[in-house]
């Protein structure tokens, strides 16, 4: 403590970098050098200064990608690629998880963020992979890698089981014709990140709703240059597409109490019937939304644009990720109380849209009641649904009334020689949307399992609707599903 003065400081060339690493005393503290520098690039080795130099940004991952090529040993090139890795990440956009972690204070490369926070959970699957390579390219790695990409992929997988079904998501999506995606409430600066992060990954092209000034100011806000970012923005007032697609509105809703004018107003001035209108007419690919308003809200101002598929099923289908199991989960946020032929029509769409997924789907319907025991007017309204089932030549398992635990595990079917599912089932059919969606979020919320969605199923065109205030990143997951989600839309025609 006090080997560097301010009058040192003040002495130094622009902009200068200073690591004053002793502990717990720096050699200077940041506040005397901002007291006489305000240009000063300072880090520390304390936790509660920005830009913390810390072992645990190093060692952890530098063995991580060593021991998964048998190393044998740790090089100097091994160690610069670490350094490169870190840098590369400092300058990434910083998900709003990682600035939780941090008491929402804002992570964006600068002065105060050089370096990678110590907790950011990218770096598992960020670090190792530079370290493997330069492992690999000097010839000290005994068991080379060959499919890197895959390999990143495990290493997401081991912090969030959900992130190596979403890899494999991305991945159809990125070698997949790019198709025009856009982003209903282009004016919020959380969606404006997502919609950059898609199109910086590779997954299409975003087309963000708003006006021009309010977007280029609120991506200045997230350090974003408007003239860079590559992203198109599309005022609905000044579109030269507004009274087509007004017109066409007006078509459907003439007969339901709308004028020419009400009409026109929807289109100027509701983001989700413009979004939706590009869509429909085939000027974009696919929309997301629902940041700024529930559920419900978003997907009533949608249907008043775009139909459900012929024969198909309007509903919302969670995806849950939970010890090495994928389950989907339906309905959980469409149909409140369906009837009998409601959950036929439910089990049906979820199913093909499971195989669409590139899963068997073994259907269950849930009910607190397990074939028949014991009985009650709700279960009777589930074991009706089977019934229903029977008479049908669907293509898939089935079976039902049952419960979850009977559902998912083996050792209790052998009570029940008589059951048609051959293995334990993924796809599971509740009674209701309160149920379903008390029974995903309570998953989620005790941290047993990640979730994704609800995703929209059963519309005819590829419509995604975000929980409200989604962050960045589920965001970007419900966008990547909308690119994706053409062979959904169609599975039931």
């Amino acid at each position: 403590k006090g080997a560097v003065t301010k009058e040192m400081v003040a002495s130094m060339a622009p902009s200068p970098i200073i690591f004053a690493m002793a502990n717990p005393d720096p050699e200077i503290s940041p506040e005397d050098v901002r007291a006489v520098r305000q240009d000063a690039i300072i880090a520390t080795g304390r936790s509660d200064y920005p830009n913390q130099v810390n072992n645990v940004l190093g060692f952890p991952y530098i063995f991580r990608g060593a021991l998964d090529v048998r190393a044998t040993r740790v090089n100097h090139e091994m160690k610069i690629a670490c350094a490169n890795a870190l840098a590369q990440l400092a300058r990434e956009d910083v998900p709003d998880e990682v600035a939780a972690a941090y008491h929402g204070r804002a992570l964006k490369f600068g002065p105060d963020y050089i370096i990678p926070a110590p907790f950011d959970p990218r770096l598992i699957w960020y670090v190792p992979p530079f370290i493997a390579k330069a492992a690999m390219d000097t010839g000290v790695a005994r068991r080379p890698i060959k499919d890197m990409e895959a390999y990143r992929a495990s290493l997401a997988q081991r912090l969030d089981p959900a992130a190596g079904f979403m890899q494999k998501i991305s991945a159809s999506v990125q070698g997949s014709p790019k198709r025009r995606i856009v982003f209903a409430e282009g004016e919020e600066p959380s969606v404006i990140r997502a919609a950059y992060g898609f199109q910086a990954e590779g997954l299409g092209a975003a087309v963000l709703v708003g006006r021009e000034e309010l977007v280029h100011a609120n991506m200045r806000a997230v350090g974003l240059d408007p003239a860079e970012s590559g992203l198109e923005i599309v005022n609905a007032r000044l579109s030269d597409h507004g009274g087509e697609y007004a017109q066409r509105l007006y078509r459907r809703l003439q007969r339901h109490g709308y004028l020419m004018r009400d009409a026109q107003r929807l289109i100027n001035q509701d983001r989700n019937s413009f979004a939706a209108s590009m869509v429909a007419q085939g000027h974009a690919d696919g929309m997301v939304t629902g940041v700024t308003r529930t559920f419900a809200q978003s997907l009533e101002e949608v249907l008043r644009v775009i139909d459900p598929s012929p024969g198909g099923r309007v509903l919302g289908m969670s995806i849950v990720r939970a010890k090495d199991r994928t389950l989907f989960i339906a309905d959980t946020s469409v149909t409140e109380m369906p009837g009998s032929q409601d959950l036929v029509e439910i089990a049906v769409e979820a199913a093909h849209a499971v195989r669409d997924l590139g899963f068997k789907p073994r259907v269950a319907f849930m009910s607190s009641s397990t074939f028949g025991n014991p009985t009650g007017e709700r279960s009777s309204k589930v074991r009706e649904a089977v019934s229903l089932m029977d008479a049908m030549q669907v293509d898939f398992e089935y079976e039902g009334e049952m419960s979850p635990e009977l559902a998912l595990d083996p050792h209790q079917r052998s009570n029940y020689p008589f059951m048609r599912l051959t293995d334990s089932a993924n796809v599971l059919i509740m009674p209701a949307v309160h149920s379903a969606s008390i029974s995903t979020k309570l998953l989620q919320t005790l941290g047993e399992a990640t979730v994704i969605g609800p995703i929209l199923l059963g519309l005819s065109k590829s419509v995604q609707i975000c929980p409200l205030s989604a962050s960045v990143s589920k965001i970007m997951t419900m966008a990547t599903v909308a690119a994706y989600d053409r062979p959904l839309a169609a599975a039931a025609e």
